[in-house]
């Protein structure tokens, strides 16, 4: 049967229990992990994007988006406290709904962590491109070197985004030789984004040119509109999703955590609250200053983020100070209202902070590839262990020439909605694993319990769904085209050697963990 092999969650936990960590965060500490998790790309790059989908309701979608991830992270915070060992809803799908959709489910995390990275390499491209180079250093990088094609098959642009894949080549660099970023380091850049951004909010909410008439029309694409669109309020939300992945960090550490059942939600929820307020005053502040409409097409319906038609009228001299039209959209809002100094800083805090995001997103990526692998279901080349540096440096390598080239060629938006359709499918999955646990093993100790699990699981899925069909259409369909690529190597490839199907389970937590093998009795097939 198709469904018959579920990983036993007894052998995968007992190698968390073999190493259980000190209970030392308590609810500040993990709202404020949660907070510099969640910061990022999203809000710093995509807010231009947000605002041609949606206009003025891009607060609006910000708030619809936070609110699916809050139901989402309760449901990750169970569940990951359950199972704390890594593989994220790879392995929570393992255990729970058997290999084949847990395939699927590494599967599509593979390809939302991978574009992930290359959708904030584009980003951090645009701050490096605009901000380092064009305002401090006096020099502007040709457009053919710094912007890819704009869209599928489109024909303006750039040719190649050149710092978008050097920086992908560098980070990947980094991984493969064992570089990580230190606590210190970590708290420093979180410390710069926060302060980058209230000084935005400041700034803005507070300037003689914030004007209340910018924001009517308040829905100018409405708030649907329209399946596979990608506009309207919902459809910025479905965009906008990409600005808070990251708040599954802080219920990896529920394991770590004092009296998690409290603090657990407490993080979850108060960091993502925290952002999600700290969203709507920036696109407030934002387009209170210099406007946020979208741009028409003839029909009167918003052009395409990241299309040519659109990339020919932001070429238009009437369009050259727009926010929509903007690659650095925050530091190039200060600029506009007489602060550029600020908005430089703004720009250098982009700049620094954001390839620790592109080096968690690889990690994380190559870490679910690692991991699969070594459960049988990809080539053992992948879980190849470098001698010297003790990485996965082969998958580390395969995976950073394949960020590098969509980050070369593919703009931010259309990179951040296809990462969101494989975020999206993980979320639901994982909800649904929940559930699944609740009915399979309701007696197991659970130091975190979803409230209401019965109303809030399926308001995920519910939320996960409304999302992943307000993607525009091309999002939509790459994850079922990338799916039915891994549906063919699976049972080409991954069923037959499947260490499970042939009767063993190898639990490994990390690349130099231990590794527990369990001879079980599993039907071959």
């Amino acid at each position: 049967m198709l469904l018959d092999r579920i990983k036993p969650l007894d052998a995968i936990l007992a190698t968390a229990q073999r190493k259980s960590l000190k209970r030392t965060l308590g609810p500040i500490q993990l709202m404020l992990f949660g907070i510099g998790c969640i910061i990022g790309t999203g809000i710093f790059v995509l807010t231009s994007v947000g605002a041609q989908k949606a206009g003025p309701g891009l607060m609006i979608a910000f708030a619809i988006a936070g609110a699916v991830c809050i139901v989402a992270a309760l449901c990750y915070a169970e569940i990951a406290a359950m199972v704390p060992v890594a593989g994220s809803a790879y392995t929570y799908s393992y255990a729970t709904m058997g290999e084949f959709l847990a395939w699927t489910v590494g599967w599509a995390l593979i390809m939302e962590y991978a574009i992930a990275a290359s959708a904030v390499s584009v980003g951090w491209s645009g701050y490096f491109s605009g901000t380092i180079l064009n305002e401090f250093l006096g020099i502007q990088l040709p457009q053919f070197l710094a912007a890819g094609p704009l869209a599928f098959g489109g024909e303006e642009g750039g040719f190649i985004n050149l710092p978008a894949a050097l920086i992908a080549l560098v980070v990947t660099g980094l991984l493969i030789v064992g570089t990580s970023e230190s606590a210190k380091v970590n708290a420093i850049l979180v410390a710069i984004k926060v302060a980058a951004l209230t000084a935005f909010v400041a700034l803005t909410l507070t300037s003689p040119e914030f004007d209340a008439d910018r924001f009517n029309p308040f829905l100018p694409a409405g708030l649907f509109g329209g399946w596979g669109t990608g506009v309207g309020a919902v459809g910025a939300a479905a965009t906008m999703f990409f600005a808070y992945v990251g708040f599954d960090a802080v219920s990896t550490a529920a394991e770590e955590t004092k009296n998690p059942q409290r603090n657990v939600p407490i993080g979850l929820i108060g960091s993502l609250l925290f952002c999600t307020v700290f969203y709507i005053l920036v696109a407030a502040g934002a387009i209170g200053t210099i406007g946020g409409q979208p741009i028409f097409d003839a029909t009167g319906f918003p052009l395409e983020a990241g299309s040519p038609e659109l990339a020919r009228q932001c070429a238009m001299p009437q369009y050259a100070g727009a926010l929509v039209c903007s690659d650095e959209a925050l530091a190039h809002v200060l600029r506009q209202i007489g602060f550029s100094g600020i908005g430089n800083l703004l720009g250098i805090a982009a700049f620094l902070a954001l390839p620790s995001v592109i080096l968690v997103l690889l990690f994380g990526q190559t870490r679910i590839f690692f991991v699969m692998s070594r459960d049988g279901l990809l080539p053992p080349l992948l879980s190849r262990v470098h001698p010297r540096f003790r990485t996965p440096h082969v998958v580390t390598a395969i995976t950073g020439i394949a960020v590098a080239v969509a980050a070369a060629f593919f703009p931010v938006g259309q990179l951040a909605d296809i990462s969101n359709a494989g975020t999206l499918y993980a979320f639901l999955m994982v909800a649904t694993a929940v559930m699944v646990l609740r009915r399979r093993d309701p007696t197991r100790e659970r130091s975190f319990r979803v409230p209401f699990v019965w109303v809030v699981a399926p308001l995920t899925i519910v939320g996960c769904v409304l999302l992943f069909f307000n993607l525009p259409s091309q999002a939509m369909l790459f994850l079922p085209i990338w799916s039915a690529i891994g549906i063919v190597i699976y049972f080409l490839y991954s069923r037959r050697n499947s260490h499970l199907g042939r009767g063993i389970v190898e639990v490994i937590d990390d690349i130099e963990g231990e590794e527990k093998t369990v001879p079980i009795d599993t039907p071959r097939g």
